[in-house]
């Protein structure tokens, strides 16, 4: 079974995603143009069991030839393809010696490459829109419905086709929403078939991959651990320290590394400050206790909570959380060393939204474990999670034996309760948004709902409202719940909450968490919002 290696661990760069072309031999290749959804494609059709990475999107033919890979697909971007400097691919990716599937920005590509037109539409298009397919052969083949709810998200627009290219679909604001070229081998779409919310999405991913490409299915994650294990195995001598959140990610981590290295592992668990209430003990008791993986506890609250003194800027708590880590660790390795390696559980969507990909792609946020890490860490980085998305994680614990209560938690910032708190971190602003937090997860799970949704959490900044408890009237802190559905972390919808159990919600809040007067609940989806607030 064809599966993804794990590259020597070296100091991670900026450059973004490895180059696996022995493995894309057969498989699909995505080129990168920046877009924030660019990662999420290699996902979705390795989904389908076919191997699918992430390349520059200036990869010459010639080495994609030399690869073998069965098909490209072109990403979206930020870039307008007639924009000064706007990046493009080799013109060699046109010729339909390779089949080429176009998203959003990667259609326009196509169009503009074959003598069509590219413009600055006059009504953008952002969301759900309604596409009207008219011709199903190709990647619209077996697809029912005169209608397909379709997930939009660009400012320009295809205003003339070229000789050659032809029209599949439409929308309101898009006459050319999906083209075809004559001989069947290259075909573009405005919109983002990658995303849950557009229907047959994978459909039509699936019939581009194989029918199209005739790829056939040899990715697997039974393959993927065997392979990880073994290279992990394969890394040259030194010791490896494993930063442990007590989350799912580097619970997996965690485990995997203990599987492969053993001995050569030291995992540590830095005590924040900034944590779940009982994290500390539940990570000791499940990775300990039940996993035999070997950690140490260490106390750095102090540390941390004095670094973040006087900050309120978003992006400015995420670094000095990231610097502090970084600090916390190499004065650990000082001490208990030599160590050589640091290992982590970064996954895909911290790369993406940091900003390193081997696109220009805009920082969303920086993730303590990708952008908040020093230029002059001593460390050497080995990521073995990198390349997977969360559900991919999940799917990794349970074949490791890691038990459902654990893989099934809900997913908790690597910064902590520093990003639920909007402004400065003080004591009395923790000790509200953990114990409201504490509220959520037990209410979530009471009322039968956690295991429903992709996150549940409650978040806070410097808001004072008038509230009346008693008979008095009392100024205290607003707290906003925030619950969403999701599969993958890049896009999510709010969750309709019914509304017996939103008002339960609510009132246990100000009930029990002394000092909150008033709760609000969310009703933004990712985009435009993210996930967390900060």
């Amino acid at each position: 079974m064809r599966t993804s290696s794990v590259a020597a661990p070296t100091r991670a760069k900026a450059g973004g995603a490895r180059k696996d072309s022995a493995l894309l031999r057969g498989g699909v290749a995505v080129l990168d143009f920046g877009g924030q959804y660019s990662h999420l494609i290699a996902r979705r059709v390795r989904s389908l069991g076919v191997y699918s990475a992430l390349l520059p999107f200036d990869t010459p033919v010639s080495a994609l030839k030399q690869m073998g890979v069965k098909g490209v697909i072109l990403s979206g971007g930020p870039s307008s393809v007639y924009g000064k400097g706007a990046p493009h691919p080799e013109e060699g990716v046109f010729s339909g010696e390779i089949p080429v599937l176009g998203i959003c920005y990667g259609y326009q590509l196509i169009v503009q490459a074959h003598g069509g037109e590219v413009k600055r539409a006059e009504r953008r298009e952002y969301g759900k829109a309604e596409l009207r397919i008219t011709d199903r052969t190709g990647i619209f083949e077996g697809i029912e419905g005169s209608g397909v709810v379709c997930w939009m998200s660009h400012g320009d627009s295809a205003t003339r086709l070229p000789r050659g290219l032809t029209s599949m679909g439409e929308s309101d604001n898009s006459p050319y929403a999906a083209i075809r070229s004559a001989d069947g081998a290259q075909f573009g779409v405005q919109f983002h078939p990658e995303v849950v919310q557009t229907e047959h999405g994978d459909e039509m991913l699936s019939n581009f991959v194989f029918n199209v490409c005739r790829a056939e299915r040899t990715w697997s994650m039974e393959g993927f651990l065997e392979e990880t294990v073994e290279s992990l195995r394969r890394t040259p001598e030194g010791r490896v320290l494993c930063a442990v959140s007590g989350g799912v990610d580097s619970s997996v981590a965690s485990v995997l590394l203990n599987r492969s290295l053993h001995d050569r592992l030291q995992c540590v668990f830095i005590d924040t400050g900034l944590l779940r209430q009982g994290e500390a003990e539940e990570v000791s008791r499940f990775l300990r206790d039940d996993l035999g993986v070997p950690i140490e506890f260490v106390d750095a609250s102090k540390r941390f909570l004095g670094a973040l003194k006087g900050l309120a800027d978003p992006e400015e708590k995420r670094k000095v959380i990231g610097r502090v880590f970084a600090q916390t660790f190499e004065e650990y390795a000082r001490v208990n060393g030599p160590f050589r390696y640091l290992a982590q559980g970064t996954l895909y969507p911290d790369v993406i939204e940091s900003g390193h990909t081997s696109a220009p792609a805009s920082v969303i946020k920086t993730h303590h474990n990708v952008g908040g890490l020093p230029k002059d860490l001593k460390l050497e980085l080995i990521e073995p999670l990198r390349e997977l998305y969360k559900d991919e994680v999940r799917a990794l614990g349970t074949l490791l034996g890691i038990p459902a209560a654990v893989i099934g938690r809900h997913p908790f910032p690597g910064p902590g309760l520093a990003v639920r708190i909007i402004g400065e971190v003080t004591p009395e602003k923790l000790r509200l948004c953990r114990a409201a937090n504490h509220v959520v997860e037990q209410a979530m799970r009471e009322e039968g709902l956690y295991d429903r949704v992709w996150q549940a959490f409650a978040y806070l900044g410097d808001d004072r409202v008038t509230g009346v408890l008693g008979d008095e009237r009392r100024v205290g802190a607003q707290v906003t719940v925030r619950v969403v559905e999701s599969v993958d972390a890049m896009t999510a919808d709010w969750f309709r909450m019914p509304y017996p159990a939103l008002e339960r919600l609510s009132s246990r809040i100000t009930n029990e968490v002394e000092g909150v007067v008033s709760v609000a609940y969310s009703v933004s989806s990712k985009p435009p919002a993210t996930i967390e607030p900060q």
